[in-house]
């Protein structure tokens, strides 16, 4: 018995680190992604340059988070559709004229829309990757202290000797 228990608290304790490394390793890269998306956003200057009431966008903010980004895209999406409902509306049968500045100026906000929406869930999988991470950290922890108890448990147990002398019998005269 005491083999197999050095044994399973052996493996949950490389389980347990395994863990904690993974988890880290994806706390890491999200960390590392969203520091990039943020920088690369800031790079791009991407203001509106008008204050949108009720949302986190001010007047000439630089879009750089993700509601932001979700904010600025829908921003965009409404003004793509005060040109035309549908790109199939836009062009009536006809194929792209790029000389036609109507089309060519849905076409841009259809650009941008798809760059802010692209950020926004690229900026949500870096904090699904922190989350991920964290929960593989905490479950790392957890395997190292059930690791940590089973052993000593284990010693306990094993390292306890049975009572083998038999207990005095008191014999009535």
């Amino acid at each position: 018995m005491k083999r197999w228990s050095k044994l399973i608290a052996l493996l949950v304790l490389v389980f347990g680190l395994i863990n904690v490394a993974i988890g880290g390793t994806f706390v890491g890269v999200g960390v590392d992604k969203h520091g990039f998306l943020k920088s690369a956003m800031e790079q791009e200057k991407i203001t509106l340059g008008i204050a949108v009431e009720g949302q986190a966008l001010a007047a000439d903010e630089v879009v750089d988070t993700m509601t932001e980004a979700q904010d600025a895209g829908d921003i965009v999406r409404g003004h793509r559709h005060g040109i035309a409902p549908t790109y199939g509306d836009l062009l009536g049968g006809e194929k792209f004229n790029p000389a036609d500045l109507k089309q060519l100026s849905y076409a841009q906000a259809m650009n941008i829309e798809n760059y802010l929406y692209l950020a926004t869930a690229s900026f949500g999988l870096t904090y699904l990757s922190i989350g991920v991470g964290a929960a593989l950290i905490l479950a790392g922890i957890a395997l190292l202290a059930i690791a940590i108890v089973v052993n000593l448990w284990a010693r306990r147990t094993n390292g306890e000797k049975m009572e083998t002398t038999p207990a005095s019998v008191k014999v009535k005269s």
